[in-house]
């Protein structure tokens, strides 16, 4: 296992610049995600560290090695694609043994090998089936082991689940991680759902326009965000425009939000929607009217209008209580939890 450096990796296509300035120090044995929308670069990094696309400038290390300019097959990469990429003449024994015949090693090694990566993905006894004969979900786990069974320092994985349904996503994400700490592989996900990058990574990495925004623990980045871009890109959340003042925040009409530590000139107020509490109309709070109220079992999605015109949604749990359009409430919210911004990206 071998850690990855990252140092101000650059891709420039004429005048396009798709990576400028990408600098990381992925720990061995980490879940690194690189997070964000399409076109932000995020897969562009991964293909310069794989080494399917030479960097414009910058350096990139795995372990104590130099492998900027080394072909994809020097670097003891293991892969897994969006599209899985397993030869469908092939049965599932022989695709996952691939790469272990590429490098020579002994058949006797070869079938305790792949035995045992197919047992990891709970594949057993699936070793003589073509792919076409598997699900969608039985085919990610095969270009799983297809990747581990080499023992690579690095595995690298390009929107791996984004082919499968919900369920299925959410089970194999789940079964990834678990494999992931149990192998201790240095592991860097390309995806740009959210909910996945926080489930699996131990931090993340925010990309947008080419350039890292942020990195740090799903936690930090959802608490702490660095910019209006992280924010909202990271859960949901509530942006009220205005100027940090002494103890507090007032925004452009001129409402005044409780809010202690805001950083000196932040002109934007963060709220995520579970800071704030619905309470009864005439209780103190913010004067409210309920908009649209959504019940999803576990809680509710409330969005408010308040007296002074803004809008304001708002995640509370389910309770006893039904909330209904058209009615009048208070709404409090936690001081602790406002966070100030300055700008965008």
């Amino acid at each position: 296992m071998a850690g990855v450096r990252i140092d101000g990796l650059a891709k420039r296509y004429e005048a396009v610049t798709a990576v400028e300035g990408v600098s990381l120090d992925v720990r061995d044995g980490e879940f690194l995600v690189l997070l964000g929308p399409s076109g932000c670069g995020k897969t562009t990094t991964l293909r310069m560290v794989a080494g399917f696309v030479a960097p414009s400038a910058g350096r990139v290390e795995i372990g104590a090695r130099d492998v900027t300019h080394e072909p994809p097959y020097r670097r003891n990469i293991g892969l897994v694609f969006q599209n899985y990429a397993l030869f469908p003449h092939l049965s599932v024994e022989e695709n996952v043994a691939f790469g272990l015949r590429r490098r020579g090693v002994p058949e006797a090694a070869i079938r305790t090998r792949v035995a045992a990566a197919l047992a990891r993905v709970k594949l057993d006894g699936f070793g003589a089936r073509l792919p076409r004969a598997l699900s969608g979900g039985q085919q990610q786990r095969v270009a799983i082991a297809r990747a581990i069974v080499i023992e690579p320092d690095v595995l690298l994985l390009d929107e791996p689940l984004s082919n499968l349904d919900a369920q299925l996503r959410h089970d194999v994400r789940a079964e990834l991680r678990l494999l992931q700490t149990e192998l201790g592989i240095t592991t860097i996900m390309v995806t740009h759902d959210q909910d996945e990058a926080m489930s699996v990574g131990d931090r993340l990495v925010v990309m947008a326009r080419g350039r890292v925004q942020q990195v740090g623990t799903p936690a930090d980045i959802y608490r702490r965000p660095r910019n209006r871009f992280v924010a909202s890109f990271i859960g949901r959340a509530n942006f009220f425009a205005g100027r940090a003042e002494a103890g507090g925040f007032v925004t452009a009409s001129g409402l005044r939000l409780p809010a202690p530590d805001l950083p000196p000139g932040a002109d934007t107020l963060m709220i995520r929607p579970e800071a704030v509490t619905l309470v009864a109309q005439g209780a103190e709070g913010l004067p409210a009217t309920i908009e649209t109220a959504t019940y999803l079992g576990a809680g509710w999605e409330v969005d408010l209008r308040l007296s002074t015109g803004e809008r304001l949604s708002v995640v509370t749990p389910a309770g006893d209580r039904a909330w209904q359009p058209g009615q009048a409430l208070a709404a409090r919210i936690d001081p602790a939890l406002g966070v100030g911004l300055h700008g965008d990206v």
